[in-house]
């Protein structure tokens, strides 16, 4: 298995983003869905269940780094070598010095997983062959566990780029408070289909208050607009996932055709406005969920909304804005074909 002459940059990086994107719905969407339904049963078998959905979760990178090996034709050995050097380097388990144990937590960082996965998917291509009979014992010794360990010097690097993001958001927070709520709204509308982490960002910078309002609306701005206008360009269970959360799906599209994001923020800062002038607010917890789970409704119901003011604000205005822009920038201005935009590449 040589390096294939025909592969292009511009093919690895689809073939990475394409397994991320499919990697994410699998890995996220069950816990998206079964955290909601848990909430309403108080009995042993749904916390169970929550909890088994947790552990699902937890093997995101792992399934990220088998489903970019697919992309690459991978034989079955190399294949899952990639993703158990992806899990390593995602950083969903560390050590934790104090109890001397691992812990596993979240999805782990979706840049580093990529990352990882695709140093591992460049030395199979380029040594596994070379290798020959003892392929089965160096892959995996070698090439995954040497790709794991360089994805684990790398994890603090790329973890840092999130926390940049996030003290260039926190600036924001100090500014006029429609201002402020714009930019944060479309900071987070364009943050949630790249790799980075919303929820990361939130967390990290204590976003909140009206900021972590206008960071939920944000998220839930771009989420409105891709379930409508994947609704007639994609399969059912596409925009299904969108709906439970899997928005980060689109990464693929985000970086084939950048003006995808042009709906979206036209989106979130018209939606940003009423977070400002009704006093939405939110907590850190909930700025990077959006509508996913409705955290961010909720937060912004606990924060004091009214309940028909918060139908308005958060599905009504931001879907009203979807579906005009939808024919504003498609049919009079023409300016792409929604299929050609949000159509999801297998």
């Amino acid at each position: 298995m040589a390096l294939n002459q025909n592969l292009t940059a511009k093919t690895f990086l689809n073939n990475i983003l394409s397994g991320t994107a499919t990697g994410i719905i699998i890995g996220l969407v069950p816990n998206a869905i079964l955290a909601a339904i848990v909430k309403l049963f108080d009995n042993p078998f749904a916390e169970v269940l929550g909890q088994m959905a947790l552990i699902f979760q937890l093997t995101t990178p792992l399934l990220i780094g088998i489903l970019i090996a697919q992309q690459f034709k991978l034989p079955p050995m190399p294949m899952v070598v990639v993703g158990a050097s992806a899990f390593v380097g995602s950083g969903v388990v560390k050590f934790n010095q104090k109890t001397q144990a691992f812990i596993g937590s979240g999805a782990g960082d979706i840049i580093n997983t990529m990352l990882t996965a695709a140093i591992t998917v460049g030395l199979i291509l380029l040594l596994h062959k070379r290798l020959g009979s003892l392929s089965i014992v160096l892959t995996p010794l070698l090439i995954g566990v040497g790709s794991g360990t360089i994805g684990f010097y790398l994890y603090p690097y790329t973890t840092g780029i999130t926390k940049a993001i996030g003290h260039g958001i926190n600036f924001f927070s100090e500014l006029q408070p429609i201002l402020m709520c714009v930019l944060i709204a479309c900071a987070f509308a364009t943050l949630i289909i790249s790799p980075i982490s919303t929820i990361a960002i939130g967390m990290a910078i204590q976003l909140n208050g009206i900021s972590a309002g206008a960071a939920a609306m944000g998220v839930a701005a771009t989420t409105i607009v891709l379930i409508l206008n994947s609704w007639k360009v994609n399969r059912s269970g596409v925009t299904l996932a969108i709906t439970m959360g899997a928005i980060k799906m689109m990464m693929p599209n985000l970086f084939r055709k950048p003006i995808i994001l042009i709906p979206c923020l036209i989106t979130a800062t018209i939606s940003a406005l009423p977070v400002a002038l009704l006093n939405i607010t939110g907590t850190p917890e909930s700025a990077g969920f959006g509508l996913i789970g409705l955290v961010g409704p909720l937060a912004a119901l606990e924060g004091g909304l009214n309940p028909l003011l918060l139908l308005i604000c958060w599905i009504l205005i931001p879907s009203a804005v979807a579906i005009s822009l939808q024919f504003l920038l498609e049919k009079v201005l023409r300016l792409y074909n929604r299929k050609e935009v949000f159509e999801l590449l297998d």
